[in-house]
């Protein structure tokens, strides 16, 4: 539909747009005729009263509810492909034929203009037609008030047909906060609002061991300090379908509760311990367990009570759209080569976290070389000066190609017969929160030990170096490893840090966790004291979480 059809036929048009929203049934839109509530000649505006618009009482005649739903419906809101490709198509400034300049559209007889160059003012001083409406916001302005103006009416039907249309774009995700009268009477007796600062310590609360639980302190202290997690809880956005009173995913929002409440006394997590001992049968009991297991065994947990089964498909390699997912998952590209017909076998893999080999293990870590991929770019030299190894010489050992040899020969879908090949690991696609899980607990049949060497990490990490697209631009002879500050997609910054002192029989784990930024403090069970950058990064380290600095909007 071309502008001029709308300036000649607005009915017509209507009509039609609303068929387009509601089916092949239309519905007969009638306007009220002509209405004087404009400013006169002379420019004296009438002035808003308390009671509201006085204009506005003059456009609730005979359908107009009827009207204004299909205006939202079609120009404003449009939930449907095709009402968005007509509001793109149609909606001009029948003056100046610009799309921009907030353009907004007469109530009366759907006249599109703009508003910054006073066309829609020009319009409707000649139609003397008082009320236009924003096509963007979907807000309401007079101009007789020279205002944009609140009705209760209007207001309710713009919330219906806003969720009406995010339910036919992605499900209704995204859902305005209303107090419920309960609420209403907590927020007039609770008058005192709390302010948060740069030195503020709410969510700083101590966890009481309860015999040997210092794995899970550990790991309750890293989540409930990841940013999206708090988030998601705080807000109240888990609606539970489990019938008994065994959903990890409630008690975890009750423990998001405890937390940010304000509360200093240490928190006593019984309920979440025993949830634990019911769900992962393996961590039951009260002898020392691993926090690394731990925390795959409640990610497991909390993604089979809070799975997202509203049927659409999810963005991430588990395609599952549970908050535990959106978060957490990751996706690893296997590359296996046949080392004949140079064939590329590719498959992509979810993953929660990534385990990675360190010196001194039983398992060779290779010479490196200075300056190999991703240690410029992560501020890092190859070995400090006390010969310490880094997190980049990790992952670049991860991703590095690995010749699987005679006994590990695979059927070549090009070669029909089975042929040595090798095999390399890189990222696909990066999770929000990605996890490093330092392998320094060591079991085999002959040895049963802890590996102490020393890791060095950075506060803030680039992945790029890591990514199956920079393999691929390597391949092509296009890669290039730059220090771009305006390439934000694959970098990092670190929140939390699990350590384990001791050995592997008797042990103790802590965490650092980032209150604010270069903000740190450490929790142990109880007991939490600040610490500085230089204590967080001369740790051991067991599990490191890192943070993406930027999100994509889905």
């Amino acid at each position: 539909f071309t502008a001029i059809l709308i300036i000649l036929k607005p009915m017509s048009v209507l009509r039609q747009a609303d068929v387009a929203c509601r089916g092949n049934q239309p519905i007969p839109v009638q306007y009220p005729k002509e209405r004087s509530g404009l400013p006169d000649s002379t420019g004296s505006a009438t002035t808003m009263g308390p009671t509201g618009c006085p204009h506005v009482h003059t456009y609730k005649v005979d359908n107009w509810k009827q009207n204004l739903r299909v205006i939202y419906q079609c120009f404003v809101w449009s939930g449907s492909a095709e009402t968005r490709k007509r509001k793109a198509k149609s909606c001009a400034c029948h003056m100046c034929g610009s799309h921009l300049s907030r353009l907004h559209s007469c109530l009366h007889c759907v006249y599109f203009a703009c508003f910054s160059k006073k066309h829609i003012h020009d319009h409707a001083k000649s139609k003397r037609h008082s009320l236009a409406i924003d096509l963007l916001y979907g807000g309401i302005y007079c101009f007789g008030c020279q205002d944009y103006i609140y009705d209760k009416d209007i207001e309710q039907i713009a919330k219906e047909e806003q969720r009406k249309a995010w339910k036919m774009k992605a499900g209704e995700r995204f859902l305005t906060w209303e107090p419920n009268k309960r609420e209403l009477e907590l927020l007039r007796h609770n008058p005192k609002r709390r302010r948060i600062t740069s030195n503020c310590t709410i969510g700083l609360r101590g966890l009481i061991n309860l015999g040997n639980t210092c794995f899970m302190n550990c790991i309750v202290q890293a989540l409930t300090h990841t940013p999206l997690l708090r988030d998601f809880f705080l807000s109240d956005r888990h609606k539970c379908e489990m019938q008994s009173n065994s959903c990890l995913v409630c008690e975890m929002s009750q423990l998001f509760q405890e937390f940010y409440s304000g509360h200093r006394s240490p928190h006593i997590p019984f309920r979440l311990l025993h949830l634990v001992w019911t769900h992962a049968r393996h961590l039951a009991g009260y002898e020392q367990q691993d926090a690394h297991e731990f925390l795959i065994a409640a990610l497991d947990v909390l993604h089979k009570h809070c799975k997202d089964d509203n049927g659409k498909k999810a963005n991430n390699p588990n395609h599952c759209n549970c908050i535990i997912d959106q978060i957490f998952t990751g996706g690893l590209q296997s590359d296996v080569t046949c080392q004949v017909c140079l064939g590329v076998s590719t498959t992509i893999d979810p993953f929660w976290d990534i385990s990675l080999d360190l010196p001194g293990s039983s398992t060779p870590f290779w010479p490196l070389s200075p300056g190999g991929d991703g240690s410029a770019l992560n501020g890092e030299t190859h070995t400090s000066s006390s010969g310490a190894t880094t997190l980049t010489d990790c992952l670049r050992r991860f991703t590095r190609p690995e010749h699987l040899g005679s006994g590990a020969k695979i059927k070549c879908s090009g070669c029909h017969s089975y042929q040595e090949s090798t095999k390399q690991l890189t990222m696909k696609k990066l999770p929000i929160v990605a996890c490093f899980h330092l392998k320094r607990f060591e079991h085999s049949a002959k040895l049963r030990r802890k590996i102490t060497t020393y890791v060095s990490f950075p506060l803030e990490l680039d992945m790029t170096p890591f990514m199956a697209s920079s393999k691929e631009s390597r391949m092509n002879g296009q890669y290039q490893q730059t220090t771009d500050p305006f390439n934000n997609d694959n970098k990092y910054s670190l929140f939390a840090v699990v350590n384990h002192q001791g050995t592997l029989e008797s042990g103790h784990y802590t965490t650092f966790i980032r209150q604010h930024k270069d903000q740190w403090f450490k929790c142990d069970d109880a007991i939490i004291t600040k610490a500085t950058i230089k204590d967080v990064l001369d740790s051991e380290g067991y599990l490191l979480f890192y943070h993406k600095q930027f999100l994509e909007y889905e």
